[in-house]
């Protein structure tokens, strides 16, 4: 039993003295374990460029609302006027297809008296609207001056937009793209990296249904008669997000 305790001793005295050495073997630095690391630097960027162009189509929606002490009077003289409105927009030379129906209702209309008794049925409302597609803007003043002779007493809005936006797009795209391109070398050279490849790229269309709505800022545009409209411009913004890898 002493001939082995002596043995493990020496063991446990020389193992202790190698400990030392083991300890004082260097690491490597941190910035050089970075440097081997598998995957760069990478750098998530975003951009919308924003292009402005003149409409070359616009979008109005109106009606006629007409009241009567029946309802089936409300609906037939609704049914008169609407007729003539349709016959009005189509010698403006609008196709059936730019034509949709957009609403249609029918509602009792009752009196209410100041002392709060009790209300009485004055009769019935009926409104019909339409939202019509005007494919030469030039002529959208004479369009509303037409239809309102023809009887519509409500314009609920007018908007104004492009025939074919994918020109618009593809510019704001290639500026987004350059924008981007340029901000990643910004970016790399202020690290002391210069940019690899990018890993990847989506985009979002700001302009995606339509109609769009037009810019605050007009350009006046006489029209045809005496109802003067102003297209302005309309916007189409594309956003694109990039993941660069830095080197």
């Amino acid at each position: 039993m002493k001939r082995m305790f002596a043995v493990s001793a020496a063991a446990l005295a020389l193992m202790t003295a190698a400990a030392p050495v083991m300890a004082q073997t260097p690491e490597a630095p941190m910035a050089e374990r970075m440097a081997h690391h598998p995957m760069g630097t990478l750098l998530t960027l975003s951009e919308t460029a924003e292009v402005r162009s003149t409409p070359d189509v616009a979008f109005i929606t109106f009606g006629v609302v007409t009241e009567a002490k029946t309802a089936e009077e409300a609906m037939k003289l609704n049914a008169q006027k609407m007729n003539s409105v349709f016959a009005a927009v189509k010698a403006q030379g609008i196709a059936d297809k730019n034509v949709q129906t957009t609403g249609l209702s029918l509602n009792a209309v009752y009196d209410y008296p100041q002392n709060g008794g009790t209300p009485t049925l004055r009769g019935y409302q009926a409104s019909n609207r339409i939202s019509v597609r005007v494919e030469e803007v030039k002529k959208l003043g004479g369009a509303i001056d037409a239809v309102v002779k023809a009887g519509i007493n409500q314009i609920d809005g007018i908007s104004f937009g492009l025939k074919d936006p994918s020109a618009a797009e593809d510019k704001a795209r290639i500026e987004a793209t350059k924008t981007l391109m340029a901000r990643a070398e910004l970016y790399a050279k202020s690290l002391g990296k210069t940019v690899k490849r990018i890993k990847s790229l989506n985009e979002n269309a700001a302009m995606s249904a339509p109609p769009p709505m037009p810019m605050v800022r007009a350009m006046a545009m006489k029209a045809e008669s005496d109802t003067a409209i102003a297209g302005g411009e309309v916007s189409t913004a594309m956003t694109l997000n990039a993941e660069f890898e830095l080197e």
